[in-house]
């Protein structure tokens, strides 16, 4: 089963009344407010509000707006403090030490995985061997420029040839969701 969510959730470019921007919608259902911080608002919160429904989910447009630009959420909870969060739905992100989310189009993107894609469909899963070689991405390995972790794009080839290697079938990834520690694996985000 295939979710959609990402396709409403997050940051999509588009236009409004003939001004060129990004809508966004986030679920956040204990929110008081929501708004959009980027730099075209100084990363001010309240500047670029969205509106909220029934069912938890804000949303609204931010005119200007283009592909790469940073943006994260302000939302303010109940007991009335002001949180920064990143967007669970964003397609792309900036670089540690940095946080922001960015601005992506997917429809741009050029898939390569076209005929592992169809070839699933002929394939009975439950009947092919299983091992499972788990790991914490920000940890397996490092770079040797002094850059503390590899994009995604340079670390997979690396870890797909030392998993085949290995003769494991499947990778599980430890949590990838932003948390404050780096030390932790990504635990404090599975709590």
């Amino acid at each position: 089963m295939e979710s959609t969510l990402y396709r409403h959730l997050g940051a999509h470019l588009d236009t409004q009344d003939g001004a060129a921007g990004a809508k966004f919608s986030v679920w956040a259902p204990n929110a008081t407010e929501v708004s959009v911080l980027c730099d075209m608002n100084s990363w001010m919160h309240g500047r670029n509000p969205l509106n909220s429904s029934d069912n938890g989910v804000w949303w609204g447009f931010v005119p200007g707006l283009k592909q790469g630009d940073a943006y994260k959420f302000a939302l303010r909870t109940r007991e009335g403090h002001l949180l920064q969060k990143i967007d669970p739905y964003a397609f792309s992100a900036e670089v540690p030490p940095k946080s922001a989310s960015i601005v992506y189009n997917l429809d741009g993107h050029s898939w390569r995985d076209g005929n592992w894609m169809t070839g699933r469909e002929s394939k009975n899963w439950y009947e092919q061997p299983v091992s499972i070689y788990e790991l914490h991405l920000g940890s397996w390995k490092r770079p040797q420029d002094g850059r503390q972790y590899f994009n995604y794009r340079e670390l997979a080839p690396l870890l797909i040839d030392y998993v085949k290697d290995l003769g494991y079938t499947h990778i599980e990834l430890m949590p990838i969701n932003e948390f404050p520690f780096d030390g932790s694996w990504g635990y404090q985000a599975t709590g």
